[in-house]
């Protein structure tokens, strides 16, 4: 198991238990972003740090018909999404796999890449993002679509309730990388992917959908 993996389980063993409790109040537009991905029946949809399943039981319910994926650096947090998932609705594959070690064939076994990809506020705490960028383009169809929510500078915010977020989220090893938005800028220029991005509630959080060209 890797550094990050043992690091990923240590951080969230009781953490677990009452996540989706306590981030329903600052993780915000994960399901506006849902809603506008405009998942279709039959399409493959990953999300990349799925943590407890709350992203993918809300998807089964928008999209149904679609086919679920999700990876974890966390077997901590699979074990809550596996539970959270097994109440008979569609099935959901789960693996625990970094980011920037996912390829459709051998972690899931596809025949195809993904028809959508998705980061739910999970970019900003993966210390390898470039390579879990990376790793999400090569493994989405031409046509296929690259979706991110995470949080942005808060630059709009009052400078009190910017300084207490960042110390908050520092405690969870998460941090807002401006590197992240040049990144898929970088890629749009280069012809890889067609991108929009947006920010959120002046700048408390920012939203990509980026297309990827064939």
């Amino acid at each position: 198991m890797s550094q990050t993996m043992t690091a990923m389980d240590r951080m969230y063993r009781h953490q677990r238990h009452i996540y989706d409790l306590t981030r329903a109040y600052y993780l915000l537009g994960r399901d506006r972003m849902l809603r506008a991905m405009g998942v279709e029946p039959g399409q493959t949809v990953l999300e990349v740090g799925c943590g407890t399943g709350r992203n993918l039981a809300k998807l089964r319910k928008i999209a149904p018909g679609a086919r679920l994926f999700g990876l974890d650096a966390s077997e901590q947090m699979l074990e809550t999404a596996r539970a959270k998932l097994a109440d008979g609705g569609s099935a959901v594959e789960l693996r625990h796999v970094l980011a920037e070690d996912l390829d459709y064939r051998t972690t899931f076994g596809l025949d195809r890449p993904f028809d959508h990809l998705f980061f739910s506020y999970s970019l900003s705490m993966i210390p390898t993002w470039p390579e879990a960028i990376d790793a999400a383009v090569r493994n989405v169809r031409p046509g296929g679509y690259i979706h991110v929510v995470d949080f942005c500078d808060q630059a709009e915010l009052p400078g009190w309730f910017a300084g207490l977020l960042k110390r908050w989220l520092d405690l969870f090893g998460v941090h807002f990388e401006p590197g992240v938005l040049e990144r898929f800028h970088d890629l749009h220029a280069r012809g890889v992917l067609e991108v929009e991005a947006v920010t959120l509630f002046r700048r408390y959080a920012y939203r990509v959908r980026a297309a990827v060209r064939g």
